[in-house]
């Protein structure tokens, strides 16, 4: 697989600014189509309306598990700058069933 520097850095950004990046990448055709950037936007995108929805059922917690989540993402962020695949619990197999990672 071939993974430019380009694909990396939006991986990067699509974990810690999720799930924004995500939706721009969807509507960019040529980053879409780019295997390493498919497989971790779909996980971006999943994980960040996962985070959404967690923050906003625990907002009395005062947020914190949002952060924590996010916090994670911005980990699998991380290790996808470096040029790795990364494995999120029963999201990652979920994306790779629907063809979507």
């Amino acid at each position: 697989m071939d993974i430019s520097d380009d694909d990396k850095l939006w991986a990067l950004l699509a974990y810690v600014l999720t799930p924004i990046v995500p939706i721009l990448i969807l509507l960019i055709e040529e980053k879409k189509q780019r295997p390493f950037l498919r497989a971790h936007n779909a996980q971006a995108l999943t994980w960040g309306v996962v985070t959404l929805i967690v923050g906003a059922l625990t907002s009395f917690l005062c947020g914190i598990p949002g952060l924590l989540m996010w916090l994670v993402g911005c980990y699998w962020g991380w290790q996808a700058y470096q040029g790795q695949m990364v494995t999120i619990p029963v999201i990652s197999d979920f994306m790779k069933k629907q063809g979507w990672a």
